[in-house]
């Protein structure tokens, strides 16, 4: 399909006026009433909360549970992410799913990624869904695992009623039982749909242009913490992009990070199970290996002297001492599930296998502070 065949696709009149109104409706309307009548406190928090919500309903259901599969949730959870997360006006997750799961295998692509970055700003925040791109068909043979999922297809077939009854019934009913509809209904219906709704958005563009490329920097996705901020630790995508099947995207103790934090709230209380997370050896692999790439890349453009040299034999060394360490792990590892699969296994050995397990990983985090001597010299 060529650009102005692209540029011609029909309008999608649907999305076009809900977007269009919405945001029209609360630039107007949530001022007016706020600078004419104020709004309560009960108004303030129900705003606050049902936006955490729509939020987390996106993030750990829609995204890393139905989408990604990354842990298992009771159906009572699932129950919630699907209420919440037909609030948010961001189709059924089934619908979601399948667009997502397509965006992972065709990243960049701009005839197939739905919301490709490589398409501008304002095409992967929202304009991929004012017309109807022959990339934003969904696929379903993608997410035939959710057609068997009973809850999934009750939100799918009733996705209409779902989204109405949450987005005017819950506003109305939290107005009325704290004494303010109006206010209630403005603050947590309508100016939290419209913040919602750029927020996620902000997952498929921002976090798509602006920031670090630790992991891999074969895709457009970035590490930002800003954007971990507005977007509920969604913001961390190029480790999200490198380890999709990983519950986490702040993978740091210290990065922000509040759906991990939810997902695990949620195990501890029983709700959740089965959550997956990529070895931390893996993860410093995926970090050296895009050293490395970055240190050959930027040595084929330096001079042939002494000192460069020199830094060249070095990196060779590293990578060596890398490759090396890999197929120690690799063997090691398989040695530790072996043993961990007998059930006769000693315990002492297994804890062995465990130390030498650690002592790689620490090898690996010291090797990265090594390469990133190497290329601050380079620099």
């Amino acid at each position: 399909m060529t650009a102005t065949e692209w540029k011609a696709a029909p309008r999608n009149w649907t999305t076009t006026l809900m977007f269009a109104l919405t945001f029209l409706a609360a630039l107007v309307l949530v001022p007016w009433y706020g600078f004419g009548h104020g709004y309560s406190g009960a108004a303030w928090m129900w705003f606050a909360l049902v936006l955490c919500a729509n939020e987390l309903a996106i993030t750990c259901g829609y995204h890393r549970l139905f989408a990604h599969g990354t842990y298992e949730a009771h159906p009572a959870l699932r129950l919630v992410y699907l209420l919440f997360g037909g609030m948010a006006l961001q189709n059924s997750a089934l619908i979601w799913s399948a667009g997502h799961r397509i965006h992972h295998r065709y990243i960049d692509d701009p005839q197939r990624d739905p919301y490709c970055a490589r398409r501008g700003f304002w095409f992967s925040h929202i304009g991929w869904m004012l017309r109807n791109y022959p990339s934003g068909e969904p696929d379903l043979g993608t997410v035939r695992d959710l057609q068997q999922d009973p809850l999934v297809m009750w939100q799918h077939r009733h996705y209409l009623a779902v989204a109405l009854g949450m987005n005017f019934g819950l506003p109305l009913l939290l107005g009325w039982a704290s004494g303010d509809v109006l206010g209630t209904l403005l603050l947590a219906g309508l100016l939290r749909l419209v913040v919602s709704h750029h927020l996620t958005f902000c997952i498929n563009s921002l976090a798509h242009i602006i920031g670090t490329q630790p992991y891999t920097d074969e895709n457009t996705a970035r590490d930002n913490a800003a954007v971990a901020l507005l977007t509920f630790g969604e913001g961390y995508h190029n480790f999200h992009h490198m380890f999709a099947h990983d519950y986490r995207n702040g993978v740091r103790w210290w990065q922000w990070d509040p759906s991990k934090w939810f997902i695990g709230a949620m195990h501890g209380l029983g709700l959740a199970s089965n959550l997956k997370s990529v070895p931390w050896f893996r993860i410093q692999r995926a970090i050296l290996e895009t050293q490395f790439k970055r240190a050959e890349r930027e040595l084929e453009h330096q001079p042939d002297r002494p000192k460069i040299a020199r830094l060249r034999q070095r990196v060779a060394e590293e990578y060596a001492a890398f490759q090396a360490a890999i197929t120690a792990w690799t063997q090691a590892r398989e040695q530790w599930l072996d043993t961990t699969r007998r059930a006769m296994a000693d315990r002492w050995e297994r804890s062995i296998l465990q130390s030498r397990l650690k002592e790689l990983e620490r090898g690996l985090r010291l090797q990265n502070r090594r390469m990133r001597v190497l290329r601050a010299q380079l620099g």
